[in-house]
């Protein structure tokens, strides 16, 4: 640490050390100062109530149009007789 400050000394000189170790204050300084704000900055985010800024989310609405009366999928059985899939042509291999 020592043999730096001497090398430091004899780069810059005795007049210029109290300028670079007052800009070097500063420059800690504001670098606190920015990192203090940016942290605050997350906290403050993170505490915003979530439901307040999401929209309201509804459930989509169905494209297939609902038959009235008709019977739950599980009561309904398949024809035996039938030999292509219900809306598939008969003539498709």
């Amino acid at each position: 640490m020592i043999v730096i400050l001497l090398i430091v000394l004899v780069l810059f000189g005795a007049k210029k050390l109290p300028e670079l170790a007052r800009g070097m204050g500063q420059a800690v300084k504001e670098f606190q100062k920015a990192k203090d704000e940016f942290n605050d900055e997350l906290h403050s985010a993170g505490k915003t109530d979530v439901a307040a800024s999401q929209p309201d989310v509804r459930s989509a609405q169905a494209t297939v149009p609902r038959i009235e009366n008709a019977p739950p999928a599980s009561e309904v059985r398949p024809d035996p007789n039938q030999t292509t899939a219900p809306g598939e042509r008969a003539d498709r291999v």
